[in-house]
């Protein structure tokens, strides 16, 4: 096995190791009552301008979430039908019921909406179609998302660690849990998908943390420099300055995940 090889296979074994620990570690504080949220990251801002975490441990639910403008709502007094509309236009798994201060009071699952419709839909025990527009009792038009909406919701907040998120959501067994700031307001979503990424990242992940973000901070045009990750290693080409290499490959370095760094810039 050649040098590179064995640091690679090194690194992914301290890799997990290291999560390992960081799952001890909060399972301990959360034995001992002990918060488990960084210093000044009460306020939802705190983040802001904070340098990005180096270890899993230090990663919070703020750094990989998706902001609240992405994320669809609907209201309680929204009609079951336009429900069923805008979670099939949006290829939603779920969709969050929030009030006029877009305070999270409940979530309506595609899995409700299927068995739950088909309650509405007709009597029990029916072996007919479920039909969308029956002669009902309580006609499926009239229903709305207070109706169907499961409550209380399983929220995180943007400081709450990812392994803690990963643990609320695999107990709760849902596929996205909704970030809330401590006025109960949605700001976020992230989805179990994205909390296993970001606790186990590939090499996609963090070749896209070096272009999307290491590079635009430090204001250096991505077509000065070209990025290659393989196995944890990252490759860095290109021309730069000194002063702005010397900042790259130390910035690179701090990523969680990366085991080396080949530095092969040039200096203009």
């Amino acid at each position: 096995m050649s040098d590179r090889a064995q640091r690679t296979l090194q690194h992914r074994q301290e890799h997990m190791v290291r999560y390992l620990q960081a799952m001890a570690s909060h399972s301990a504080e959360a034995a001992r009552g002990e918060p488990l949220l960084m210093e000044g990251q009460r306020d939802g801002d705190a983040r802001r301008g904070a340098a990005r975490p180096r270890v899993v441990a230090d990663l919070r639910v703020s750094d990989i979430m998706r902001r609240s403008g992405a994320v669809p709502t609907v209201t309680a007094g929204t009609p079951l039908l336009d429900v069923a509309r805008a979670m099939a236009r949006r290829h939603a798994e779920a969709m969050p019921v929030t009030d006029d201060d877009r305070r999270v009071i409940g979530v309506v699952a595609e899995s409700d909406l299927l068995a739950r419709a088909a309650t509405l839909a007709g009597p029990r025990g029916g072996t007919g179609p479920v039909r969308l527009l029956p002669k009902a009792k309580v006609p499926v038009e009239k229903a709305t998302a207070a109706a169907l909406m499961s409550t209380p919701v399983v929220t995180v907040r943007p400081w709450t660690a990812v392994i803690e998120a990963a643990r609320a959501a695999a107990r709760a067994r849902v596929r996205q849990i909704y970030v809330t700031d401590h006025h109960d307001r949605l700001v976020g979503v992230v989805t179990r998908n994205e909390l296993l990424h970001a606790l186990v990242r590939d090499d996609s992940a963090i070749h896209d943390e070096i272009a999307d973000r290491v590079l635009r901070e430090l204001d250096i045009p991505s077509s000065q420099v070209r990025v290659r990750v393989r196995n944890g290693v990252v490759t860095l080409t290109g021309a730069l300055d000194a002063a702005r290499i010397a900042a790259l490959t130390e910035a690179v370095k701090r990523i969680a995940d990366v085991s080396e760094v080949d530095d092969l810039l040039t200096v203009v």
